[in-house]
């Protein structure tokens, strides 16, 4: 039985070259969303991935305390496909390798990334919307997608994700679309804290009217 005052917090993040024009503001908004999920109540640890044409572990699995100053540097093109499938595969495997007491009570993973795929070898569209929708309806994930210039609820949609978690935002907002990924894991947080059973946790962790209208779309 997992433990469901306990969190894991993934985030998979674009690195490339596009991104450079809101790096600072992603760098601000995911350090931010650290400082903001060490107050909740609970413990959570947090792995952050990030992907051009290559894809590297940044940290994994570490305690929200521990947690270094995040550092963006954008460069290459987007293996979108092929990153989510690498962050789904080697997430299931550490959790299976933990004692079924250790296991998160929730998992959100966050895809933001502000360009379209162009560079992944292994996997198509529709191998990861399989794999995508398999984590949320087997495993019960919640995975959400964030779009920068881009309909992000179409592409979200294309990838297995539901509209109400696919979020569009602008170059001018991604600081808007980091605090409401933030909000996002915090509700999920909370209802997982309290027992609340799946469909309530599913229907908690959405991305608001408001928030959508803050981000822009």
């Amino acid at each position: 039985m997992s433990n469901k005052d306990t969190a894991m917090l993934v985030f998979l993040l674009d690195r490339s070259g596009s991104m450079h024009d809101i790096k600072h503001d992603i760098e601000g908004g995911l350090n931010a969303y650290v400082e903001k999920q060490k107050a909740e109540a609970g413990s959570a640890t947090a792995s952050l991935h990030q992907f051009d044409n290559e894809y590297e572990d940044v940290y994994l699995d570490k305690p929200l305390e521990d947690v270094p100053v995040f550092t963006l540097e954008p460069r290459g093109s987007t293996a979108l496909f092929d990153s989510i499938a690498t962050t789904i595969t080697n997430t299931r495997k550490r959790i299976a390798a933990m004692p079924a007491h250790k296991r998160p009570g929730i998992v959100h993973l966050n895809i933001a990334t502000d360009g379209h795929e162009n560079a992944s070898t292994r996997y198509s569209r529709r191998a990861i919307r399989d794999m995508v929708q398999a984590q949320q309806e087997v495993d019960h994930w919640i995975i959400s997608y964030m779009g920068c210039d881009q309909d992000a609820v179409e592409v979200g949609a294309s990838l297995g994700i539901a509209p109400e978690r696919s979020l569009t935002y602008t170059r001018e907002t991604a600081a808007e679309a980091m605090d409401a990924y933030s909000q996002m894991t915090s509700k999920a947080r909370g209802a997982t804290r309290i027992g609340a059973d799946w469909e309530q946790i599913r229907a908690e962790s959405v991305f608001t009217a408001r928030q959508r209208k803050d981000a822009g779309k």
